[in-house]
């Protein structure tokens, strides 16, 4: 049918156009980066810590940031998933419908809040509470490596603080992608559960969550590459100094983007070095999008209750 024939066209053409907006600003990245990255290398800015301009020649390197980066992005997506899965159950599986249409609409609006806000709310609230929950860990699991902190280390501006309000963001992300694919869970399947002695939560285990496994990844993805991206709050509570420290309760740590935030505005071959941050972490978004695409095309949503 014609109807059908032109919303293919008009989906097609959309995915080209996401697709020629996605490489043009991939070349773009590539073109403004190509000063710094033909003065120190590719490898030796891939592999270096230190971020010096003040010296000739300038020594720059991404390691410090990329690190502090996935760290960061891991402790937010460790704490969010848990919380954003079980929301999204209660939701569809708990609460009243009256109760349904409120909270959703509730995780909806968390979702839309400003990145801005969550950054202030961080730093001038949240991060001093969280003080002594990392004092806590420190002393009493400290003979983790993760844990482990210096003498007198200050504990405030950490990635450990930073990773949890990213966590605060990430949290209605999952639960609105788990929740409507929670949603779309065979009702039959459901009450077929029910009717042969199950109880509520024996039914979530064996329908709802085999059959919302996709769903759950690739929102545990979604939201990876959000906190991967992050700038604004990680630029207000992180110092933003690149070191490789797996040291997450004390001050220190930077992300790509929070240090491209603090540092923009600097002379070209710092915009150069910037650029070229930006770039790595555009590679590195890319790729975990294209893996959480591979994960969730292999883990569909329902294959685990198929007949």
């Amino acid at each position: 049918m014609r109807v059908d024939k032109t919303f293919n066209s008009v989906t097609f053409a959309s995915g080209l156009v996401v697709l020629v907006i996605l490489v043009l600003v991939g070349f773009f990245l590539l073109w403004q980066s190509r000063t710094a990255l033909g003065e120190t290398g590719i490898w030796t800015f891939m592999t270096r810590t230190e971020w010096r301009t003040d010296v000739q020649p300038p020594r720059i390197g991404v390691l410090g940031m990329v690190t502090g980066t996935i760290i960061v992005a891991i402790i937010g997506v460790t704490l969010a998933m848990p919380l954003g899965v079980c929301a999204a159950l209660f939701i569809t599986e708990y609460a009243s419908a009256r109760g349904r249409r409120y909270l959703t609409a509730i995780v909806d609006l968390v979702a839309a809040i400003p990145s801005l806000l969550f950054g202030i709310w961080g730093f001038l609230f949240l991060s001093d509470k969280i003080v002594p929950l990392s004092q806590f860990l420190t002393e009493h699991f400290g003979w983790i490596p993760f844990f482990a902190t210096e003498p007198g280390a200050n504990l405030t501006g950490s990635m450990f603080i930073a990773g949890i309000v990213v966590s605060l963001m990430v949290v209605p992300i999952v639960a609105s992608v788990v929740r409507e694919v929670f949603a779309q869970t065979p009702p039959g399947e459901k009450e077929a559960a029910l009717a042969l002695g199950s109880t509520r939560w024996g039914m979530i285990r064996s329908v709802v969550l085999p059959y919302g496994r996709g769903g759950i990844i690739g929102g545990g993805m979604l939201g990876l590459g959000r906190a991967l991206g992050e700038t604004i709050v990680v630029a207000l509570l992180l110092p933003q100094v690149p070191e490789v420290s797996i040291k997450v309760l004390q001050n220190g740590g930077a992300t790509v983007a929070g240090f491209i935030a603090q540092r923009a505005g600097g002379d070209d071959f710092t915009v150069s070095g910037l650029m070229a941050a930006g770039l790595f972490l555009f590679l590195i978004t890319l790729a975990t999008n294209m893996m959480a695409s591979v994960v969730v095309s292999r883990s569909r949503s329902g294959a685990g209750v198929d007949a």
